[in-house]
């Protein structure tokens, strides 16, 4: 896992030829018809074939479209049908997910939908709460201690940013303009199965018996058929 600085580094060094390119993609390149399934954030392992898969990882990353998904997102206005971004968020400052989120509504078509996940902020609390240390795992570093599991699983060596617990979710995702938000109590659920199928649901993971350790929000933007 490549350090924070490192990260930092890169981004300050390769941010400008990231939107760049970003531009010249929504400008010339960005589908105008169609459906368009865009998958934030697939890193090394999680490609989705008939998504367009968009990271900022332009060595080690399977991916279609090179951009910063903290900055403008390389689609047009409304050409986009779905959003989906799994353990991404959790990556950006606080002060940006306001911005990332408008910008998923700026991009969705009427009717449009985004499938959000990331740690669960509230479980973990809950977790810490009832003292129970299996619960929490040992990545990315092992601690006897449920307080140094749960400062594992929060902020992840300062690899998260935020944490996010439903409520914030909500929040953010009302005020960029979006309907009906859900949650979705399990990792194969949900309110879009004309989008979301089994190959997203095969590269989530969680342990069914117990409380979710990745919390899933679903939304729509108003408007369209859906």
């Amino acid at each position: 896992m490549l350090g924070r600085r490192v990260k930092e580094a890169y981004y300050l060094a390769a941010g400008p030829a990231m939107r760049l390119n970003s531009l010249i993609y929504r400008a010339f390149r960005a589908p105008r018809t169609g459906v368009v399934r865009a998958h934030l954030g697939p890193g090394q392992k999680n490609y989705l074939p008939g998504w367009f898969n968009v990271d900022a990882n332009l060595f080690t990353a399977k991916i279609d479209i090179w951009a910063d998904l903290r900055a403008r997102l390389p689609f047009r206005n409304e050409s986009v049908d779905i959003f989906y971004s799994h353990h991404v968020i959790e990556h950006f400052a606080d002060n940006l997910l306001p911005r990332h989120f408008d910008e998923l509504f700026r991009c969705l078509k009427p009717g449009g939908a985004i499938r959000i996940g990331g740690p669960n902020g509230d479980a973990a609390i809950r977790k810490f709460i009832e003292g129970d240390a299996k619960w929490f795992g040992d990545f990315p570093d092992k601690h006897e201690s449920i307080g140094g599991r749960l400062v594992n699983f929060l902020l992840c060596r300062n690899e998260h940013l935020t944490i996010l617990t439903e409520s914030y979710l909500r929040e953010l995702i009302s005020s960029a303009g979006f309907v009906n938000v859900q949650a979705r109590v399990s990792r194969i659920e949900t309110g879009f199965p004309q989008w979301i199928d089994e190959a997203v649901f095969s590269i989530e993971w969680d342990d069914p018996s117990d409380i979710p350790h990745t919390l899933i929000i679903e939304a729509s933007k108003p408007g369209g058929a859906a």
